[in-house]
């Protein structure tokens, strides 16, 4: 039976990778539906993502890239399926109201396993879309109290990535280690501009004409992991900073929409900060 399978590799730049991973296809019949890479010449690092189809064995197909790519080399093979995330909300409801539409409307290629909320105030709109949706109250306790009832939470869902849809509060080290390279954040500024509290005031007191949003996986240094997407919009003098705040969350849902799309379809490699989206 025809199967289709994502190969991502990303390794130390050597002569002849792309021949020699391309004739491990070729030698097996196997058609190759897409294929990108790319070469960091100042970090000397190889990537590459093909899609390819056919007839095979999928773990027979992996030790033959293994026997062809550097030793270091890190191969994932992976078979393309709808992806489980969790999503983690305060009280703003607009990135977290744009994604149970996608997921509703069947544009979203992943199944919202929960929502939690340190606030009870989404619980309605969540549950009007049948997804299962957890209020953790932060009040009275310590960052990390909160955090372990959370993590609790999180880990009795199967799911691949947690989606900060406005979640107000700092994540601790232990948490962001806990899921590294599983935390998807939505800021609402063009990073690495205006980090912290109230971005959108700090932007109109700076008398920008550009404002935007930015998609990023979370690392320990605040707003400034390894960065999915972004993208701006023009303002003007005309514009107070609540405006600004009213059109930036228009920029801030799309921007983490495209960013999931992204990540749930292993478009991504994360490159120490930076990362290579294919």
């Amino acid at each position: 039976m025809e199967q289709r399978v994502r190969v991502l590799i990303d390794c130390e730049d050597a002569k002849g990778l792309v021949y020699k991973i391309s004739k491990v296809f070729y030698d097996r019949d196997l058609n190759i539906d897409n294929n990108r890479e790319f070469v960091d010449k100042e970090q000397g690092k190889f990537f590459m993502r093909t899609v390819v189809s056919g007839t095979f064995d999928t773990e027979e197909l992996t030790n033959a890239l293994k026997e062809v790519a550097p030793s270091t080399a890190n191969l994932q093979v992976i078979e393309p399926k709808r992806k489980k995330i969790v999503i983690l909300a305060t009280k703003e409801s607009h990135a977290l109201g744009d994604i149970l539409i996608r997921h509703e409307a069947g544009e979203l290629d992943a199944d919202i396993e929960a929502v939690i909320a340190n606030h009870d105030i989404l619980e309605t709109l969540v549950r009007r879309f049948d997804i299962p949706f957890f209020k953790v109250s932060a009040e009275g306790m310590s960052r990390e109290e909160h955090e372990e009832l959370v993590m609790r939470l999180i880990d009795e869902q199967e799911f691949d990535y947690i989606v900060l849809a406005k979640y107000m509060r700092i994540l601790t080290p232990n948490f962001v280690s806990s899921y590294a390279k599983k935390i998807i954040n939505i800021h609402h500024s063009f990073l690495p501009a205006f980090i912290g509290a109230n971005p959108y005031k700090q932007a109109h007191e700076r008398g920008v004409k550009i404002i935007g949003a930015t998609a990023h996986f979370v690392t320990n240094d605040l707003d400034e992991g390894p960065i999915i997407a972004q993208d701006v919009i023009p303002v003007n003098h005309r514009f107070e900073w609540r405006d600004m705040q009213r059109a930036g969350r228009d920029v801030e849902k799309i921007v983490l929409s495209r960013a999931l799309n992204i990540v749930l379809n292993d478009r991504v490699f994360v490159h120490g900060n930076k990362t290579i989206v294919f």
